[in-house]
């Protein structure tokens, strides 16, 4: 009984011991939601802890979590480390100190950049009735129009610049209307019409 005694004592003191200098990995998670759609790149940080790499997504938002887990009463603080190219990110709910529960209210807000979607267009004169279309831009051209400016185009994203409807006696197409953006502007679609 006493040898029963002293083993669970000296347990105890083992414990306490670590748990007094951190050799508690904790319990509690720490993570969020990330909102994006984001290419590879976008690192988060803990307290400036280890990075955690986020993999790129393409739907809306995307859950995520530390690997290590957080102690009771334990200050946390989730920044940026690195954004993923062509985009600005930022952290809401990211500073605080843990109580009894999880912390699963991180939201790291990424917004991608957009570029110019442009060209030429040759051979409309002054014929009207030009219908050009990319997703749900609609840009009706004038008259006269020798340049060609759809709506702005996120980073990675694909872009399809087609004929919705063609000019009164005139037949026109597209050429390098079709295409995934960069991260930089377009300009070298050709509208060709005779």
């Amino acid at each position: 009984m006493k040898s029963l005694i002293l083993r669970s004592s000296v347990a105890l003191a083992c414990a306490l011991s670590l748990a007094g200098c951190g050799g508690s990995s904790g319990n509690l998670l720490l993570g969020g939601t990330v909102f994006g759609p984001i290419r590879d790149g976008l690192v988060l940080q803990n307290n400036g802890g280890t990075p955690y790499p986020i993999p790129a997504f393409t739907a809306f938002s995307q859950g995520f979590a530390f690997p290590d887990l957080l102690s009771n009463d334990q200050d946390f603080n989730v920044t940026i480390k690195t954004s993923p190219p062509s985009a600005d990110c930022t952290v809401v709910n990211g500073k605080g100190r843990t109580g009894a529960f999880n912390i699963t209210t991180v939201e790291v807000h990424c917004i991608t950049h957009t570029f110019a979607l442009g060209g030429q267009i040759v051979g409309l004169g002054n014929a009207t009735g030009l219908v050009l279309v990319n997703g749900a831009d609609r840009q009706a051209i004038s008259a006269g129009a020798a340049t060609l400016t759809m709506a702005k185009v996120a980073d990675g994203s694909p872009y399809g610049v087609t004929i919705l409807s063609q000019p009164a006696g005139l037949t026109c197409t597209v050429v390098n209307g079709v295409g995934t953006m960069g991260d930089k502007d377009v300009s070298n679609i050709q509208v060709n019409c005779a």
